[in-house]
């Protein structure tokens, strides 16, 4: 089926006239990547009929898939494909009591300054000049630096009492540590292992911005690796090796991304070593993920303001110890964002330009479109069974509308690896036209062979 035809067609070659585009560079790339997020229902700003909510997105049909895909390439490699890391779901709202111990209360802070002349607010340590205001140019009209908490605090039940604050919590990792005592017994896991999470958290951020990379509210992919002192170097490393690699097998160039170790001046008080992921954004390189050696500081902190003994108890050895932690921390929707800034690409095919995201199957809204050729009514059954087939193995996309050409452009800035087209040779030969995203290709395949062909093809 070729990418102009709208008659039925057996060909099996890729497309002739493909002529390679240079792809945007770092100052339009952003603009078309944003552009095709709202275009395609992968990204939409909140409340958007009410003027919009600042740094504020809602995911849309084709983003809420591609999300969740990320989440579910992140755990199945940290704990489906594990035998020594387990699930938890902790709650959002919490007791001041949590952040007391963590440090949160009195360490979680940001310098705020404001711009005397046109009522701005920055960060100071994120401003190139501290003496020039970024947004009106006016020259020492800051005001003195103070420290923002960017915890967001909130009360729970009907009386807005101090007994009853509470915060939305500003990382997932507590909720595991408070819950150390619970998962080591009713898990009986020992030491070295990890407690793993996805979820929601807030920050009241200064200056949110950059799309989706920094926002107030956002999910993190976060693993606390609880594991023997003497060991925990040794693990340190390893978890840096495997997060990085887990970047290049789902397809972002190596190019991209690097691996910076924190100078000692920009280590959290709890870490004795951090090094972040760090991928080549349009602006520049920005964190997807932290991987940090935490010691034993949270479980100390813990144990101390709450009484409870949070250690291990080494049957073998006859040895107690409180472990220390290695957290692999990552963004979920900005590691989206750097797949999808990755995978964009462009080329000119017949004297068009097409718009194609390279996704990795794995990660990719869907992974196959059923595309019936025609809306006439002797091709229905016969595409609804085709769609019926593959709908149990993989996310579908169904379309009978437009040109089958434009149907396959759709889905190539949608980034879908594979699309079955039903012609009417498919009411005689029992079989179908699979063609690949990246590629053009195309081979006609039994409908009773189509589930392995794309099995194989997928290689998932």
């Amino acid at each position: 089926m070729s990418e102009t035809d709208s008659s039925p067609s057996d060909v099996s070659a890729t497309d002739a006239g493909t002529v390679p585009v240079e792809v945007p560079n770092d100052e339009t790339l952003m603009e078309k990547v944003v552009g095709l997020c709202r275009q395609r229902g992968f990204v939409f700003p909140s409340a958007e009929i009410y003027g919009g909510f600042r740094s504020t997105y809602d995911y849309g049909p084709i983003g809420v898939l591609m999300l969740r895909n990320v989440k579910d390439a992140w755990w199945r490699s940290m704990v489906q494909l594990r035998h020594d890391v387990v699930g938890l779901d902790a709650a959002i709202l919490s007791p001041p009591a949590i952040w007391e111990a963590s440090g949160h209360l009195s360490n979680f802070t940001d310098p705020l300054v404001d711009c005397r002349e046109c009522h701005e607010r920055f960060r100071s340590d994120n401003l190139d000049d501290p003496t020039t205001c970024p947004n009106c140019g006016a020259e020492d009209a800051f005001t003195e630096a103070r420290q923002f908490n960017l915890m967001f605090k909130t009360h729970a039940g009907p009386v807005e009492t101090s007994g009853a604050e509470c915060y939305l919590r500003p990382e997932t990792a507590q909720g595991m540590f408070v819950n150390f005592a619970n998962v080591l017994q009713t898990s009986r896991r020992k030491p070295p292992f990890g407690i793993a999470q996805i979820g929601k958290s807030f920050r009241n951020e200064i200056t949110p911005g950059n799309f989706v990379f920094r926002t107030r509210e956002f999910e993190q992919m976060e693993m606390e690796y609880f594991v023997p002192p003497a060991e925990a170097q040794r693990w340190y490393e390893y978890w840096c090796t495997e997060r990085f690699d887990w970047y290049v097998d789902l397809g972002i160039p190596p190019e991209k991304l690097r691996l910076r170790p924190h100078d000692d001046d920009e280590l959290s008080h709890y870490s004795s070593g951090t090094s972040d992921v760090e991928f080549a954004f349009p602006w520049g390189w920005g964190e997807l993920e932290g991987i940090a050696n935490r010691g034993d500081y949270d479980l100390t902190q813990h144990a101390e303001h709450s009484g409870e003994k949070l250690e291990y108890f080494d049957q073998a050895s006859g040895e107690r110890y409180r472990p220390y932690v290695i957290e692999p921390a990552a963004g979920a929707t900005r590691t989206m964002m750097a797949f999808l800034l990755a995978a964009y690409d462009e080329e000119e095919v017949r004297g068009e330009r097409r718009v194609v995201l390279r996704l990795h199957p794995r990660i990719a809204p869907f992974k196959v479109a059923v595309l019936p050729l025609s809306k006439k009514p002797e091709l229905n059954g016969i595409a609804s069974e085709v769609l019926s087939l593959v709908q149990p193995h993989w996310m579908c996309d169904y379309d009978e509308t437009q040109s089958i050409g434009r149907r396959y452009r759709r889905q190539d800035e949608l980034g879908t690896p594979l699309c079955v087209t039903v012609d009417f040779d498919s009411l005689d030969d029992r079989a179908v036209t699979v063609r690949d995203r990246d590629t053009m290709a195309q081979e006609r395949v039994p409908i009773d062979g189509l589930i392995e062909h794309l099995r194989t093809k997928l290689a998932l």
